[in-house]
């Protein structure tokens, strides 16, 4: 997997009626609500940066809730809180920051739009951060180009990209800091939503949860 914007790096049971969604952790016959799995992982990355802290036991049901609601529908997902227009851009946005390559697929294989999508519809810090950023990006490209993002060219919208990807642009510019700001967490969102999710687990190679009868040791690295 690579990427333009950012550096390298059991089946659950699910109930689900409209937008209801209940289930149990393993181990426990607590049953919890989808908003409370959502809000957890909406504390986790709020808490702390991509990875360490989101639990991962409920970033594995939000991925099921969104396969289930696929299944159900012949594939489509109908987003929870973005409009249509937003929900493109917000695609076109996680792809540019994870896109597919010849080792794995990117973020929109991954479904990290729509795992985007579902912890903002739980989370108003997190509509107000999206949805403003959104639409902050829309305005400056209008401003810049006479358009909005998705109708910019391929190297307007890089351009873009290339100005609110790095921190330094923003102690240059302060115009530019809400979209720093923005394109800051969409990053950690979007990383989120990929490693968490089938593709993005095969991608880091993980190998946990595999009993071992003795540990050999650490492979010797190739000399380079």
């Amino acid at each position: 997997m690579s990427n333009l914007f950012m550096p390298k790096f059991e089946n659950s049971k699910l109930g689900m009626t409209d937008n209801s969604y209940s289930t149990s952790l393993p181990g426990s016959s607590e049953s919890i609500s989808r908003r409370d799995i959502l809000k957890s992982l909406a504390m986790g990355v709020l808490a702390g940066s991509v990875l360490r802290v989101i639990p991962a036991q409920a970033a594995e049901y939000a991925h099921h809730l969104v396969q289930a609601e696929k299944a159900s529908a012949g594939g489509a997902y109908a987003p929870k809180f973005f409009s249509p227009q937003q929900y493109k851009t917000l695609q076109a946005l996680c792809q540019a920051i994870i896109p597919p390559d010849n080792h794995s697929g990117g973020a929109i294989e991954a479904a990290a739009p729509e795992f985007i999508d579902l912890l903002t519809s739980e989370n108003s810090d997190y509509q107000l951060k999206l949805g403003g950023g959104l639409m902050w990006l829309d305005s400056t490209c209008n401003d810049r180009y006479g358009k909005n993002y998705l109708e910019c060219t391929p190297e307007q919208q890089k351009q873009i990209l290339d100005l609110i990807a790095y921190r330094k642009n923003a102690k240059a510019d302060p115009s530019i800091s809400q979209g720093v700001e923005f394109f800051s967490f969409l990053r950690n969102l979007t990383a989120d939503g990929y490693f968490t999710s089938a593709i993005g687990i095969k991608d880091l190679q993980y190998i946990g949860n595999k009993y071992m009868k003795d540990f050999p040791g650490c492979p010797v690295l190739p000399e380079a």
